[in-house]
């Protein structure tokens, strides 16, 4: 597989697909930050994640479209509120569908699975009827395209970097939420023990609404990030679906750390495989991988310690 390059080649071409890794490592960790909070700490298998994506995505391009019609002064600033505006709009919807839907199946897995399933095609026909089927993209500020050449076979490409960025901000975010806040401190309680937790004045509902809410926020962040490496189109979040879920299975359930590790090494063997293999092939090699680790380590790379 390596013999047809030399040595100089190999190392530029590991360089290059590593970064490459990087962006998709990113959409992953983005991803699977809200799903890990909302399958890892409340046990619903949100089948609509994806969705939550694309809708933060679509605001971004939204945003893009009025920016160039009404105000092309904002056009290298407006990326910022996109990613704020793509949160709001995702937070909302997903407070809604808690409110209408998820609220009635907790504790009932399979339900859930299957209800969020039925929400997806929803959204996914609403932003046919909305945008229409074919592909869209933002249009980027001029600082976000281009490219890092750090040496002459070297070229990085400067909207990956970016994307690195946002999830690394974003992660820490979360783990400041999850374990220096009071909001992570009453998610953890109530994940523990509910009711505990209601005996002792936590408000077990409003916690599960924000914090599915909170999950599909971070998934319409992704959207928007998503947006500086691909086009849009309604089934879009679909595609990423069973990756994350895979990502957030493979590092254990609820594990900030082994979701971060998970969505790490996932991407990096995709990325080099896909240059040396076929894409399929590179997917197969990765998914045999994940199985044969998950039947030694069922609980995933990283486990929560529970005191029982």
């Amino acid at each position: 597989m390596f013999s047809d390059y030399t040595g100089d080649e190999l190392q530029s071409i590991f360089i290059m697909q590593g970064f490459a890794g990087l962006s998709q490592f990113s959409v992953f960790l983005l991803m699977a930050l809200g799903l890990a909070i909302i399958f890892g700490q409340m046990k619903v298998i949100n089948m609509a994640h994806g969705e939550f994506l694309t809708a933060g995505a679509y605001t971004t391009v939204l945003m893009s479209d009025l920016v160039n019609t009404y105000c092309p002064a904002m056009r290298p600033y407006y990326f910022f509120f996109a990613i704020v505006m793509a949160f709001i709009v995702a937070f909302i919807l997903g407070y809604i569908v808690e409110y209408l839907l998820v609220r009635h199946l907790y504790n009932r897995a399979l339900d859930t699975l299957l209800a969020t399933w039925g929400v997806s095609m929803i959204m996914q026909q609403g932003f046919r009827l909305i945008f229409g089927g074919r592909e869209d993209s933002a249009e980027l500020p001029e600082w976000l395209m281009g490219s890092w050449a750090p040496t002459d076979s070297i070229d990085i490409p400067i909207n990956g970097l970016f994307l690195l960025g946002t999830a690394i901000v974003m992660t820490l975010i979360i783990c400041l939420l999850m374990y220096r806040s009071r909001w992570g401190l009453c998610v953890r309680a109530t994940v523990q023990n509910r009711t505990m937790a209601n005996a002792v004045g936590i408000n077990t509902k409003n916690v599960d609404r924000m914090t599915f809410a909170l999950g599909c926020g971070i998934a319409g962040i992704a959207g928007a990030a998503f947006t500086t490496i691909g086009s849009v189109s309604p089934a879009a979040g679909s595609l990423y679906i069973v990756d994350t879920f895979i990502v957030v299975v493979f590092g254990g359930a609820g594990s900030l750390l082994g979701t971060i590790i998970s969505a790490f090494g996932i991407a990096q063997a995709q990325s080099i495989l896909e240059f040396f293999l076929s894409g399929v092939l590179a997917k197969v090699w990765v998914l045999t991988t994940v199985v044969i680790i998950l039947m030694l380590r069922p609980q995933g790379l990283i486990s929560n310690k529970v005191r029982k």
